[in-house]
């Protein structure tokens, strides 16, 4: 029986059966890179899913975003129902590092709002990986951040069976030394709460279930799941194993080393900046570790912790911290997702991390060993992970040059100019399509890695036809195909160079009477999300953007894609940003991809030499199995649909009762529906629901729920 479960009503369809094959033979052969050259709507996370399911390894899953990362977790635990799908991801809400800026003298003080479910998510991964084999992780780049010692984490685990003998205040001790606290009054995740011989624990990592402990002497008599709420016993349990409250968790004797150690550190930092005169910074960083070591004595916890995890793991000096890819075993598997993406973010954690750091102990604030509490460098990174699997419509160099082991060449079909002879160099054999028997083909030997491509789309949808024109009068030809388009109640993007560009458009186009708005990095996050669902909902017909109009977009009513100053070769019009923005409209079938530019760039070329591959391979298997496109179909987002369905009804409610409604029980029930939307991660529609309860608390002259604009950690 496999260690993975897969369940879906699909089966493998189009390229996905080839690509699992070729995949699945590849990593069993040993092989370190691979990467999935799928195109947009070919079922590449199925296809992941099925490699999964062969390998039957355990998994990581990085994404280069919270927002993708929650996509991939809802996927993938409804791929794998009976297995531990976890997530994985920064646990703060918002986000303000602890930085100094000694130009203008100004100290920010570490600022953050943690989201207890994503800690509950990030404590169940870890505790998955130290008790199952079958764990799929989904995870932001959260995860090369530095952690707590998985040795440590196992080994302060405090397993507890019926018929144990053991010394109820002995328990109790136990569970404060793995950072659970004591509160009989508000029973909580990460508390306990002590009855004469009963001894209720929320564990920190559990959904709204709680373990009830029953003594008799000091003997375990009972051990039961309780309904944290009601008390009430759902079951009866024969043993029962306590993990940590907390990630960053140390054994009292290792505790007791590190504070040592940290002594000894800052008694040499002081003396430093005391021989070179710097003594308001010799004060500032005594005062500031000796604070946080006698939290340490007293508590077992400090703010900022991690800033000593170098001496509480007992690390030298630049050795790598520990990470979650730690609590994996040996042997599993990496997907990177988006890898173009994705690679360049890992790659970069690291510098920006230590040049902020850096700072900080240059002036007093944090000791040198903060500089080893950090992110992993790319090189720690790519030995910790071992075999790795890279998805992406559009592989970067990165990609090809480790999957064909450097072998120049893979991706074929470029001409230097239109017109010319087609430019054929040496390249590995094509995987993709029937020419290359499955069960003839060969991985190689280790280190000679492989590319497969998955272009063919169960639905038969052919890639976007690509149409060039002329500069010289395309805000004129941009409205007359809007028009053409809105015509056919088909929906349109339309890319700009610059966001002052955009929003004159949008004004312009709206004042010759078509429905416009525009999106760029300058519009809040919720708002975007609010604005690509009027555009599926037919609420406005075109949207205008810069660079958001890529990775993840979804939107199968858009059939056009207009693509303003194109040979305007740069980030915003290179290859990988042609390719990505033209596929926005490969899920309608009148798909249309139209490129404004005098000169045709060497991205523009390979954008044309791409697709006409594509399209030409999509069309002869359409043709060999009698496949007829269709445009593909998606509901519009759940939770927002339900948010504005609730809203009407609201406005319905007040309408009727001429505006006489309970204001207070309102807010009360709509607050109820944001905590609930927060649990099950609908961020989106959590702070849209914050939103309509700021603006009835205006209304009513209550004072808004507060809205911290922070930098977010991924």
């Amino acid at each position: 029986m496999s260690l993975f479960s897969l369940r879906s009503e699909y089966s493998p369809q189009g390229d996905q059966e080839q690509a699992i094959a070729k995949l699945t033979k590849s990593l069993r052969a040993g092989n370190d890179h691979q990467t999935l050259l799928g195109v947009t709507g070919s079922g590449k996370t199925f296809t992941v899913a099925n490699v999964i399911q062969n390998i039957e390894k355990p998994t990581l899953i990085m994404s280069h975003n919270k927002t993708l990362a929650a996509q991939l977790y809802s996927e993938f635990k409804s791929f794998f129902p009976d297995n531990a799908v976890e997530y994985f991801v920064s646990y703060f809400d918002y986000f303000q590092p602890e930085a100094y800026i000694p130009r203008t003298d100004t100290y920010i003080e570490k600022d953050s709002s943690i989201n207890d479910e994503i800690e509950r998510l990030r404590l169940s991964a870890m505790s998955s990986l130290l008790t199952r084999k079958d764990v799929i992780v989904v995870s932001s780049v959260s995860c090369i951040y530095g952690l707590g010692s998985p040795d440590d984490y196992k080994n302060m685990m405090i397993p507890v069976r019926v018929g144990q003998l053991i010394d109820r205040d002995d328990f109790l001790k136990s569970l404060v030394g793995i950072l659970y606290e004591r509160n009989d009054i508000e029973f909580t995740r990460g508390h306990f709460r002590v009855r004469g011989d009963v001894v209720e624990i929320y564990p920190a990592y559990l959904d709204n279930e709680a373990i009830r402990v029953e003594f008799f002497g000091d003997e375990i008599d009972r051990i039961s799941a309780i309904n944290p709420l009601t008390g009430t016993a759902r079951s009866q349990l024969d043993e029962f194993t306590f993990y940590p409250a907390k990630q960053f968790v140390t054994p009292k004797d290792k505790m007791n080393r590190a504070i040592v150690e940290i002594r000894k550190e800052l008694k040499e930092q002081v003396e430093k900046f005391e021989n070179n005169q710097q003594y308001l910074e010799a004060q500032r960083i005594k005062q500031r570790t000796e604070y946080d070591i006698e939290m340490m004595q007293e508590m077992g916890f400090c703010q900022g912790i991690e800033n000593y995890s170098r001496h509480l793991t007992g690390r030298p000096p630049g050795e790598k911290p520990g990470t979650l890819i730690d609590f994996f075993p040996d042997d599993f598997l990496t997907v990177i997702d988006e890898s173009h993406v994705s690679i360049p973010q890992i790659g970069g954690m690291y510098e920006g991390d230590r040049s902020r750091k850096t700072t900080l102990v240059d002036f007093g604030f944090r000791l040198p060993s903060a500089l080893d509490n950090r992110p992993l460098k790319f090189d720690e990174y790519m030995k910790a992970t071992g075999q790795r699997l890279y998805v992406s419509a559009t592989p970067a160099k990165f990609e090809i040059k480790n999957s064909t082991a450097g072998r120049k060449g893979y991706l074929p079909h470029k001409r230097k100019v239109i017109g010319e002879p087609e430019l054929v160099p040496e390249r590995l054999p094509r995987i993709s399509g029937s020419k290359q028997s499955i069960d003839k083909f060969d991985p190689g030997k280790k280190g000679v890695d492989l590319i497969v491509e998955q272009i063919i789309r169960p639905t038969g949808l052919i890639d976007p036809v690509i149409t060039l024109k002329p500069l010289k009068a395309q805000i004129d030809d941009t409205i007359e195909l809007c028009r053409q388009r809105i015509e056919k109640g088909e929906r349109v993007l339309v890319t700009t160079l610059t966001k002052r560009t955009a929003e004159d458009l949008t004004d312009y186009m709206r004042n010759i009477g078509l429905a416009v708005r525009y999106i760029h990095a300058d519009v809040d996050a919720i708002e975007r999300v609010e604005i690509l669902r009027s555009l599926r909902a037919a609420e406005f017909d075109i949207l205008i953007g810069i660079n958001l109009l890529r990775e993840g977009l979804d939107l199968p009513e858009v059939s056009l894609v207009c693509i303003l100053d194109a040979d305007k070769e740069g980030f915003l019009r290179s290859e990988t940003s042609l390719i990505q923005t033209a596929g926005r409209a490969a899920r309608h079938i009148n798909g249309e991809a139209v490129l404004f530019a005098d000169n045709i760039t060497d991205s523009i070329q390979s954008l044309l030499s791409i697709t006409e591959y594509r399209r030409r391979v999509q069309t002869e298997h359409n043709e060999k199995h009698g496949i007829i496109p269709y445009t593909v179909t998606r509901s519009d987002q759940e939770t927002l649909r339900k948010y504005t369905n609730g809203k009407a009804v609201e406005e319905s409610l007040v309408a009727e009762s001429g505006g006489d409604v309970d204001t207070l029980a309102v807010i009360k029930e709509l607050e109820e529906e944001m905590q609930e939307a927060a649990t099950k991660l609908e961020f989106e529609r959590a702070a849209l629901i914050r939103d309509q309860i700021n603006k009835l608390k205006k209304d009513a002259g209550e004072k808004p729920l507060p809205i911290k604009k922070k930098k977010i950690s991924y």
